[in-house]
């Protein structure tokens, strides 16, 4: 009789451990507990794992190495196309791992410490840096930030929904999320052949975004007193949403969070009256 190969130990070791982790949590699963699943000794399953926390590393492996080689292949090309692979390959790879990631979720503070912790942050920035492209500002890279979590939020949240129903609702909401603001450099790759979002989309985005940077999340409310002037890429903003068409000059000031006057001010051309506009 054969001795039973390394590997396959392993793998099973792994496998029961996801079990009993997904069913009472890795604080409350013990290696006996594993052990007697599949008729191990506690001094077995160390031979492969010599912690219980290496049980953790491994299960998560796959899901690392996968995401990193997503980002591996998407560096070098075009910043749209780098951008596009990195959103839906990303989308698909969180899919692949719904079990593990579930577990992760669970469980998430075991991996703020070591090796995991600072492989996942890597992880993260790399894939924060492709989506946003090397010329990106500060708004820019907010909204990769926000990209990569409607890539993986979801999975973790909406267990019970088929892979292809979610996958589809996770590309269509960060589609959404890059299309609902004018001129963000973020819109092309992944959004490719889409309609412009039109109707209010575009300033609740971006009113709340700046909602949230200069009142704390307050709301929509404008100061009180004087309204204050736009800085030269408010300025430029406020033009091309005027100048699509899309939006008048209420949701300009909307989303802005100024006055109608302070968008007449800067939208009308040199000795022209604001009534003209």
């Amino acid at each position: 009789m054969t001795a039973e190969p390394v590997d396959d130990t392993r793998s099973r070791i792994l496998r029961a451990a996801l079990d009993l982790f997904a069913e009472h949590g890795y604080q409350r699963t013990s290696l006996r507990q594993i052990g007697e699943r599949l008729r191990l000794t506690k001094a077995a399953i160390l031979y492969h794992f010599p912690a219980k926390e290496n049980l953790l590393a491994a299960l998560v492996e796959p899901l690392l190495g996968d995401l990193e080689g997503l980002l591996d292949a998407a560096e070098g090309l075009p910043t749209e196309r780098a951008r596009a692979v990195v959103l839906e390959g990303w989308v698909d790879t969180m899919l692949a791992h719904r079990r593990p990631l579930g577990m992760l979720f669970h469980d998430i503070a075991l991996i703020t410490r070591g090796d995991t912790y600072h492989r996942l942050m890597r992880i993260a920035m790399r894939a924060n840096d492709l989506i946003a492209g090397p010329q990106a500002g500060r708004r820019e890279r907010v909204r990769a930030v926000q990209a990569v979590a409607m890539c993986s939020d979801p999975v973790v949240f909406f267990a019970d929904v088929p892979d292809e129903v979610l996958r589809a609702d996770m590309l269509d909401g960060v589609r959404h999320l890059l299309t609902a603001t004018v001129d963000t450099g973020l819109s092309a790759g992944v959004t490719a052949g889409q309609p412009k979002r039109s109707g209010r989309a575009a300033p609740s985005v971006i009113g709340a975004a700046r909602v949230g940077v200069d009142h704390g999340g307050a709301g929509p409310r404008r100061r009180p007193g004087r309204p204050r002037a736009l800085d030269r890429e408010q300025v430029e903003t406020a033009r091309r949403m005027y100048a699509a068409g899309d939006h008048s000059v209420d949701a300009i000031a909307a989303a802005l969070n100024v006055s109608r006057a302070t968008v007449y001010r800067h939208l009308a051309p040199a000795g022209e009256s604001n009534e003209t506009i």
